[in-house]
């Protein structure tokens, strides 16, 4: 009985073995399916494409068919004009020929008889050029031993009046390079951030020195957000109305939270303004001309997400702001030194769309995009894209897309690098991945990052976009993650550079120790 039990016992675990072949089996013949489906959707999109675009043209070729026809004659007389023209051309272009060979023997006899005659010499070549003058270029002179050089490619610098004899110089040809993104659809924009002189490839200025803003006109509208059930941002904010009004006479925009508090306080309040729904935020860029936080990091996170297109200076004051007015007059005065933070596009797109434009409301976030397992027990499964080209498959607790700026957030605990905030750039950090050789990445701006949950993964994943708004995201579905062409501009209290030290100093105590003795032993000198 015992040896039936253990034959019974290993034909299960062949059969459990070949059952567990099989749905792996499926699940790559699903996923190998969708992948087909997706670039045949993508084909598609791009055949409507061009038969919209065959049919816009055909108006454009009935006009050229017309314009042929009507345009024959008109070429027939155009014809009977060029024709003694090129015949004319073709005979000056023989008798220039004739003058440069009757020269040339002329020199080579005033050569041999060792007396030159360069003045006569150089009015034949006037002569030459006069019934030549498409020959921009040419240059004739009296060279040391009478031996005559046109100088076809030269410098167009160089003056024309100088020595016969200088050495030829063959300029450099010109070149122009320009950005790209993936298709004429891509959410990609062109940059121009480096120069070419004379052929030379050199980096451009903004990208090696700090940015500064100046006012070309005095500021008229702030916006003041403050951090909720704060009794000391609250004293604060009071004190800031009440001088950015009195003493500035500026416009100030509150949130209609702090607007019914200001007012519940005193009637003098009214003059502040505010917005009634949500339709009215997305206008205030145009209204706003500097933005005030009252806060920590989570008001600057708040103040940039109601933005979703251009975003206005940002000036972030911390609780214990006492000297703001000295601050602010600095700031309305400029100019201010500003550090430009990139904000990630991010968009989910679902297993049925049809392309990967068809996309649910995008998410712009300051710090990191999150992908995690949520609540499940099993790994997450991951597999990750970088403008088409497969990069890796994620097996652990999930993944963190970064901005330069949330490097030192969720990004740092999960064991990513610090990077300048000025510096663009995404960071790709695994968060707790099963693996030993899983290092982070950090990725360049213009690249497109593909997030997709294979059909072979146990359980969905989740994305969370600066700590909020999770979205599930379930087998077939994808995350893109782009760099948005609308960075955060804040203002900073020196330079971008002397804040960003001091804020890992001060607020992470990086590198942090005590300092080794001095009176211990020490190297003998050799």
């Amino acid at each position: 009985m015992d040896e039936h039990l253990i034959e019974f016992s290993e034909a299960l675990r062949t059969v459990a073995k070949a059952l567990r072949r099989a749905a792996e089996g499926k699940a790559s013949a699903q996923a190998e399916a969708a992948e087909w489906k997706r670039r045949y959707e993508l084909e598609r999109t791009r055949n409507i494409q061009m038969e919209r675009k065959v049919s816009g043209n055909n108006n454009c070729e009935m006009v050229q068919h017309w314009w042929i026809r009507s345009s024959l004659d008109n070429a027939m007389d155009m014809l009977r004009i060029m024709l003694p023209c090129l015949f004319f051309w073709e005979v000056g272009k023989e008798q220039n020929k004739r003058i440069a060979e009757a020269r040339m023997a002329e020199q080579f006899s005033a050569e041999k008889n060792g007396d030159i005659d360069c003045e006569r010499v150089k009015n034949s070549d006037n002569q030459s050029m006069l019934q030549n003058e498409s020959n921009e270029y040419s240059e004739t002179g009296c060279m040391k031993h009478g031996i005559w050089s046109h100088e076809v490619l030269r410098d167009r610098e160089s003056d024309s009046n100088s020595n016969a004899d200088r050495n030829k110089i063959m300029r450099k040809a010109s070149f122009k390079l320009s950005w790209w993104c993936n298709g004429e659809n891509g959410d990609q924009h062109k940059h121009d951030i480096v120069s070419f002189e004379r052929g030379n490839i050199t980096t451009a200025e903004r990208s090696s020195k700090q940015i500064s803003l100046k006012w070309e006109s005095d500021p008229q509208t702030v916006l003041i957000l403050t951090k909720p059930n704060s009794v000391s941002v609250r004293i604060l904010c009071v004190q800031m109305v009440r001088w950015l009004r009195e003493r500035k006479k500026l416009n100030v925009y509150v949130e209609p939270r702090v607007k019914v508090e200001l007012v519940a306080e005193s009637s003098n309040f009214s003059y502040v303004q505010t917005w009634k729904d949500d339709s009215e935020i997305s206008h205030l860029h145009m209204k706003v001309d500097l933005v005030i936080t009252l806060g920590g990091d989570g008001t600057v996170l708040w103040a940039a997400s109601m933005f979703k297109g251009p975003v206005p200076p940002i000036v972030p004051f911390s609780l214990d702001s006492e000297h703001f007015k000295d601050c602010l007059d600095s700031v309305l005065r400029g100019p201010i030194s500003i550090t430009l933070r990139h904000r990630l596009l991010c968009r989910v797109v679902r297993d049925a769309a049809k392309n990967e434009y068809e996309t649910e409301e995008p998410f712009l976030v300051l710090n990191e995009v999150t992908i995690d397992r949520g609540i499940s027990s099993y790994l997450t499964n991951l597999e990750c894209y970088c403008d088409n080209s497969f990069v890796t498959c994620v097996q652990g607790d999930g993944l963190i897309l970064s901005t330069t700026s949330g490097s030192t957030a969720y990004s740092l605990a999960a064991g990513g690098s610090m990077v300048h905030p000025q510096v663009p750039g995404i960071l790709f950090t695994p968060i707790c991945p099963h693996s030993l050789s899983f290092r982070p990445l950090i990725l360049p701006e213009h690249v497109t990052v593909r997030i997709m949950v294979p059909f072979n993964s146990r359980s969905p994943a989740w994305a969370s976009f600066d700590g909020k708004d999770r979205k599930l995201l379930a087998a077939g579905d994808a995350l893109l993650c782009s760099m948005a062409p609308w960075p955060v501009p804040t203002a900073c209290q020196v330079d971008s550079t002397n804040d960003f030290l001091r804020s890992i100093h001060d607020g992470l105590h990086w590198n942090l120790r005590k300092t080794q003795s001095f009176d211990g032993p020490r190297d003998r000198d050799l």
